[in-house]
């Protein structure tokens, strides 16, 4: 398989704190990689600069084969207009912690929004792809409702169909249960396993272990903004090699 996403010594500072302290990983074409960690580790901060929502301070990121937010010419890098950046986003789906759904659209508009405005489809194209992409995740009965008539379950699987609709090569996802109801967790894990059973790239940041044990190719653990470990998860959950990782499990297991 084909590698998607080269990350490659990686380094991102907010002020004097250094978060990312030169990350190291690779992610193959049709592969799931869920990041754990604890809080302050890291794992948002990386999932922001693949797509160049943070701008990383040293080293480079491939999508695709790539770079993102970047030309070279030569030995040199150039940074690309913002509109060209906006251009490679589009193509690397993003799905947030808290929905960011737009209010005021109904689900049907804010699932079009951006092949429409972004991608410039006909509408005619978007909507009907959209209506297949809300069946997909169990709600095509909810197309024209807004998001204040939605559970939090269900507001994020209308934004998974949202990032879909981009159709992306890539899926981030940061943290996408953690804001919702326990007895709705489920319903959203369950979009993202049949994602996974389609061969979808994804980087999923979560702290659900079950979760990571069953669906990921790879398992990353980070602390204090470095990888400490990542191989396949019987290795990384079940017989970890670093003792920062056997510390971390054992508070969350």
């Amino acid at each position: 398989m084909s590698v998607m996403v080269d990350i490659r010594s990686v380094h991102k500072r907010f002020g004097t704190l250094e978060v990312l302290k030169g990350i190291d990983l690779q992610v193959r074409a049709g592969e799931v990689t869920v990041v754990l960690g604890p809080s302050g580790s890291g794992k948002s901060t990386l999932l922001r600069t693949i797509n160049h929502l943070e701008k990383a301070d040293r080293g480079v990121i491939s999508v695709d084969g790539a770079l993102i937010g970047y030309r070279r010419s030569g030995d040199k890098l150039y940074e690309l207009p913002e509109r060209e950046v906006r251009r490679q986003r589009a193509r690397i789906g993003f799905v947030f912690q808290n929905f960011r759904l737009f209010p005021h659209l109904t689900v049907l508009e804010n699932v079009i929004e951006a092949p429409v405005a972004a991608l410039g489809r006909p509408r005619a194209e978007a909507v009907a792809a959209a209506r297949l992409l809300l069946e997909r995740v169990g709600l095509a009965e909810k197309a024209d409702a807004h998001p204040r008539q939605l559970s939090g379950g269900q507001q994020q699987r209308v934004a998974i169909a949202r990032a879909l609709a981009l159709r992306p090569r890539l899926l981030l996802f940061d943290e996408p249960t953690s804001a919702l109801d326990p007895e709705l967790v489920g319903e959203v894990l369950d979009v993202i396993r049949d994602l996974a059973r389609q061969g979808t790239t994804m980087i999923i940041v979560s702290h659900e272990i079950g979760f990571a044990r069953e669906v990921a190719d790879t398992v990353v653990f980070m602390a204090d903004g470095r990888i400490v470990e990542a191989g396949p998860p019987a290795q990384v959950l079940d017989a970890p090699r670093e003792e920062r990782t056997r510390t971390f499990l054992s508070k969350v297991l």
